[in-house]
């Protein structure tokens, strides 16, 4: 399964659940790729240190004649390795614009090895642009990330119609895999009405497994951890556990 985390909106939780879905998923024995494809690289620096990166994500789309071999790195978890990003794909768009393969890069170079790994999870840019689609093309599941706040499903129309797209014309075998309510405080109106709104649109693509409001989540990354080795014991932990069973039982 290869799992497209997207959301052109900033600030759902969508590079922390792409770090902690894919720890979770390789704490729960599954060998796991985490490819990151967005300029801040956030995912990267959790996982390892940006000094010892040699080529990038950047490197391996950009760069036809290298070996997936010289790209992934392998990361202090158990069963996940990375495709590290760094600030050298902020120029990818523009190389890519005007590339007879240009939405199909990712899904060609994937080809190659993604037989290696039972999950590969994307971190995408919070853009809508030639990277996110790229992602689309080469994924056969996209999990959307939705905070529960008043503006939570601003912009969902333009994801939705970017993904039904990419479906007609590029990747039939695209589906939705799910959304996932994130930064959740059940004690607040505004999330228990945004609940609903989101439930009302996307019915059971759902996820049962709803991601709360946490400190230790958003601390987590800037010790460059996950959360089940920053804080083990955390609601956080518990939650992105349950979301990759949730995943795997749709597997």
């Amino acid at each position: 399964m290869i799992i497209t985390i997207a959301n052109q909106k900033g600030g759902v939780g969508k590079t922390t659940t792409s770090i902690n879905l894919s720890a979770a998923l390789a704490f729960l024995g599954y060998k796991t790729l985490l490819i990151d494809l967005d300029p801040q690289a956030n995912s990267t620096v959790t996982f390892i240190d940006h000094g010892s990166i040699e080529n990038s994500a950047y490197d391996l789309l950009e760069n036809s004649e290298l070996g997936f071999e010289e790209v992934v790195k392998p990361t202090s978890v158990i069963n996940l390795s990375i495709i590290p990003a760094d600030i050298s794909m902020a120029k990818l768009e523009s190389k890519l614009i005007g590339e007879i393969d240009s939405h199909f890069r990712l899904k060609d170079r994937l080809d190659t090895f993604k037989f290696k790994y039972d999950f590969i999870v994307i971190d995408t840019p919070p853009t809508l642009g030639l990277i996110t689609i790229n992602s689309f093309v080469a994924a056969t599941h996209l999990l959307i990330p939705i905070q529960s706040s008043y503006f939570a499903l601003e912009g969902t129309d333009d994801l939705l119609e970017t993904f039904e797209k990419v479906r007609i014309r590029s990747n039939p075998n695209l589906s939705l895999l799910g959304v996932l309510i994130t930064m959740h405080d059940k004690r607040v109106v505004i999330a228990q009405d945004s609940e609903k709104h989101i439930k009302k649109l996307f019915g059971d693509k759902v996820f049962k497994t709803k991601i709360s409001r946490s400190v230790r989540l958003e601390e987590s990354p800037a010790y460059k951890e996950s959360i089940f080795t920053f804080a083990p014991n955390s609601k956080g932990a518990s939650q992105y556990k349950k979301l990759a069973e949730e995943i795997v039982k749709n597997d």
